[in-house]
């Protein structure tokens, strides 16, 4: 979802990349239908490892604190959200979780437009 938050209010100042450390090749069901009430298809989104990102330094690398262990991203920067996994939630606190990850997204990339 940060990703999908990124690109939404940001694709054209930023690449954005999503990534985890136990991807499970589908994306969730839950999220899929959480970005679609916000007008947002993540099916062009997939589950993908950390070790397909591309071979640069990022910018920032933000870690949600999902309790996995993150291989080594290079980067400039390294952020650590203390988010709930939302993965067993019920919808309403899914939603909230969404909320949370796109108020974060927005403020920490709104900060470094001009950086």
């Amino acid at each position: 979802m940060a990703e999908a938050f990124a690109k939404m209010h940001f694709s054209n100042s930023f690449d954005s990349y999503s990534a985890g450390s136990k991807a499970s090749g589908v994306i969730n069901p839950k999220a899929i239908q959480a970005m679609k009430e916000l007008g947002y298809d993540l099916h062009s989104h997939s589950s993908v490892a950390v070790d397909h990102l591309p071979d640069v330094e990022f910018d920032f690398v933000v870690g949600m604190g999902c309790g996995d262990e993150c291989p080594y991203v290079p980067a400039k920067q390294r952020i650590e959200w203390d988010i709930p996994d939302p993965k067993h939630m019920e919808p309403e606190d899914f939603n909230q979780i969404r909320d949370l990850i796109e108020r974060r997204v927005k403020e920490l990339l709104s900060a470094n437009l001009s950086n």
